[in-house]
């Protein structure tokens, strides 16, 4: 992934943790982009009017300015740069502030540096700062899902979804193998309109597999007491 020019992604980095800001920037740079970092708000500040980045990975929590009015600041000389908010901060008020400030998309510490990677490179498509369109297919065994046309098949039969099935499948489609709890998918599909309600997630899983098992061996696996994982069919750890 590169700018519309050729020239490599520039990113800011703004962690009052120095190791984890490190290992963040070392992810990014792997991805060949170009990647400055920063410890305070203030100095996040000035590097952004300095290097003009294309998207900003800001922590919320800062020793100086909090990273909402970072953001806020930075906004008045770069207002369409795409922001991930990352926090240690769980409470639903606190996402929803980061969110309404202007933020883009958030993440919550323990994070995988993988989901990071990914959530900024869909920041970036978003905003169209990229030269060319990622592939926006995501396939798990004969699972296959377009995620711009919304068509979903399996072993090529089309699969027919609401807009909360599809959001449901697509969190599992982008964490295949992994267990996923209910609070993290009420968390990211449902955002924040269910609160504790799990059993909202019961419910839809239950819709899901009506409609992606059918003729076929079960993808969608419970482990009780601690959540759901989405593995191929032909597994030997789905079987």
């Amino acid at each position: 992934m590169t700018r519309a020019d050729g020239s490599p992604i520039r990113a800011l980095v703004v962690d009052d943790e120095p190791t984890l800001g490190e290992l963040l920037s070392t992810v990014l740079r792997y991805e060949g982009w170009q990647v400055e970092s920063a410890l305070t708000g203030h100095a996040a500040i000035k590097a952004a009017k300095a290097m003009d980045p294309d998207v900003i990975l800001l922590d919320v929590m800062l020793p100086d300015l909090g990273g909402i009015e970072v953001l806020r600041r930075i906004r008045q000389t770069n207002p369409q740069v795409p922001v991930l908010f990352l926090t240690a901060k769980d409470a639903v008020e606190d996402r929803i502030a980061g969110l309404t400030a202007g933020g883009d998309d958030y993440v919550t510490k323990p994070f995988s540096l993988e989901e990071v990677v990914a959530r900024l490179r869909s920041l970036l498509r978003r905003t169209g700062a990229t030269a060319e369109r990622e592939e926006a297919t995501l396939v798990v065994g004969d699972l296959t899902m377009d995620e711009d046309s919304h068509e979903v098949t399996r072993a090529g039969q089309e699969i027919r979804l609401t807009a909360t099935e599809f959001e449901l499948l697509r969190f599992f489609m982008r964490n295949p193998k992994r267990v996923l709890s209910k609070a993290q998918i009420l968390d990211r599909v449902w955002q924040y309109d269910f609160g504790g309600q799990a059993n909202i997630v019961e419910l839809y899983v239950s819709y899901l597999r009506r409609k992606i098992d059918v003729g076929g061996a079960p993808m969608i696996h419970t482990l009780r007491g601690v959540g759901y994982v989405l593995k191929p069919a032909d597994s030997p750890a789905a079987r």
